[in-house]
């Protein structure tokens, strides 16, 4: 069986047997190419295709039942008696299972057998597992923090963009998230919404021309029968200014047997159609979930996802950096890095906002571009989602966060309280780094004499194994002249900046003394 993979991301998952290596001098022209590294292809150890660990109560379920989604969704568990005989419960956990006023739980099996069962910080086991914590009141936390409700001109219609919507089409899950946005309703049998009012929701989408793009959301909507999901794709569809349709879905994480070939083919059939996808660790990427990606992808479904930063899960700059990784090899755009948002029961997961601010240092520049993601905080009171950036980022201070989004709206986003930081110490990610030579950091700060300070060993890094650079690495291309002396020496010629004797070699000059004016107030280096 396949374990979740816990280490880098360039480490292969556990209990996938390697495939041989064909080499070019030993392959004949009429031997098939095998792509090795596409994820959707894993094999296990019994070279049939990798599937990832199965708990013990439910190892003599026959294959076909087990990889049966709509067996997945009426065998969940959600007792303490059920999860009890799958994982080591704590008392906390125990006591969150058995509170009469907590938020749904349920845990499809396949999810629930991602866990490991004696480790209480498991990254998955935290997001579906209640614990008592989830009834802790915290500073500025609201039902709904980001005022869908007053944005909604139907039920479960959400306007609060000029040009799209969010449409609510139920309030059901695969899995239900501890940290949910909109857990006031979400997993609510009693609150789903039903054919009149999706026909209410068609009605004022035919009725507002402005909007073009609909995202389909809940709930998850890839939990509704097959029938009725068409149903809304085509009256969306068959309204003329309706330009792109997306899906924000958590069932390829929770429950990727739904991803079959009868669903891709009717999804493929409602084109411009794009989905966003919600993972937060490396370790719900599965074999099952490659090949669910794999499916979606190759019925021209463009893929993207949203993770939410959630402590003691995710708050960790390698784990970030795995997962991203981890998501393009698998054809997934990171797409959104979320703040989490000040909704009752998510106080446990809150981080500071300089937490997310850190993970995006260390993803910036240290990866593709394609694989950094935004961080975003989806504003309170409904300013909707506001970049962490400068324009929009308009003060930080040690309990709050100021921000301003694209229509000028000025909003705040309370910090924590109380944050335990991510414990380097205990995390396999960050004992186990992915190796960068020369890229350790920046050693010490910028005192204004020079343009830039490199890391320690950023030449041997940018040589990569070289031991002499080759013959177009000449450093006097990359000396900055008239600004300020760099390590190094400039081979050039002095030349002169200023009128007077003195001349110095380019990038070596000595910086204009305080309220001196610089060549570039004279002109000379325009």
């Amino acid at each position: 069986m396949v374990q979740p993979v816990t280490g880098d991301e360039g480490v292969s998952p556990a209990g996938i047997a390697p495939r041989p290596e064909t080499h070019a001098a030993s392959r004949h022209d009429e031997t098939p190419f095998v792509n090795l590294r596409d994820p959707a292809r894993a094999l296990g150890p019994d070279g049939k295709p990798a599937v990832s660990r199965r708990a013990a109560i439910w190892e003599d379920v026959p294959d076909e039942r087990w990889n049966d989604w709509r067996w997945q969704l009426s065998n969940r568990v959600s007792t303490v008696e059920d999860i009890g005989r799958v994982i080591n419960l704590t008392d906390d956990e125990k006591a969150g299972l058995s509170s009469t006023d907590k938020f749904r739980v349920d845990v499809t099996p396949y999810f629930l057998s991602l866990i490991d069962p004696d480790d209480p910080n498991d990254p998955i086991r935290r997001q579906v597992i209640p614990t008592d914590c989830e009834h802790e009141a915290f500073t500025a936390m609201m039902e709904d923090s980001l005022a869908e409700d007053r944005h909604s001109p139907v039920p479960g219609l959400v306007h609060r963009y000029p040009d799209r919507v969010l449409m609510l089409v139920t309030t059901q899950c695969a899995s239900y998230c501890r940290y949910c946005t909109r857990s006031r309703i979400v997993g609510d049998a009693a609150a789903n919404f039903n054919r009149a009012e999706h026909e209410a929701q068609l009605d004022y989408l035919r009725r507002t021309p402005q909007i073009r793009d609909v995202l389909i959301s809940g709930g998850d909507g890839l939990t509704l029968a097959p029938k009725l999901l068409e149903s809304i794709l085509r009256g969306i569809r068959e309204i003329p200014h309706i330009e792109i349709i997306r899906i924000g879905s958590r069932v390829p994480v929770f429950l990727p047997q739904r991803i079959d070939d009868e669903l891709c083919e009717m999804l493929a059939k409602y084109h411009p159609l794009w989905m966003n996808l919600h993972f937060n660790h490396p370790n719900e990427i599965t074999p099952e979930v490659s090949r669910a990606a794999d499916k979606l992808a190759r019925a021209g479904i463009p893929l993207g996802n949203q993770s939410v930063l959630l402590a003691g899960v995710n708050d960790c700059v390698h784990i970030m950096r795995s997962l991203v990784h981890r998501l393009v090899e698998n054809r997934i755009r990171p797409y959104y890095i979320y703040q989490c948002d000040l909704v009752e029961g998510s106080g446990h997961f809150r981080t500071p906002v300089g937490k997310g601010i850190e993970i995006m240092e260390g993803l910036r520049g240290h990866t593709s571009g394609y694989a950094v993601p935004t961080f975003v905080v989806d504003a309170p009171g409904g300013g909707g989602k506001i970049p962490v950036m400068p324009n929009y980022l308009i003060s930080y201070s040690d309990h709050k966060v100021v921000l301003r989004n694209f229509e000028g709206y000025i909003t705040t986003y309370e910090e924590p309280e109380h944050y335990t930081p991510h414990d380097k110490a205990s995390c396999k990610y960050c004992q186990n780094p992915r190796p960068e030579p020369g890229q350790g950091g920046i050693e010490g700060l910028l005192d204004g004499k020079q343009m830039w300070i490199e890391p320690s060993g950023f030449e041997q890094a940018h040589l990569r194994g070289r031991t002499e650079p080759h013959r177009l690495q000449d450093p006097a291309k990359w000396v900055p002249y008239g600004v300020g002396a760099i390590e190094g020496t400039a081979d050039r010629a002095p030349v002169e900046l200023a009128p007077g004797p003195t001349t110095y070699p380019p990038g070596e000059e000595p910086r204009p003394g305080e309220g001196e004016p610089t060549g570039w107030s004279h002109g000379e280096l325009l």
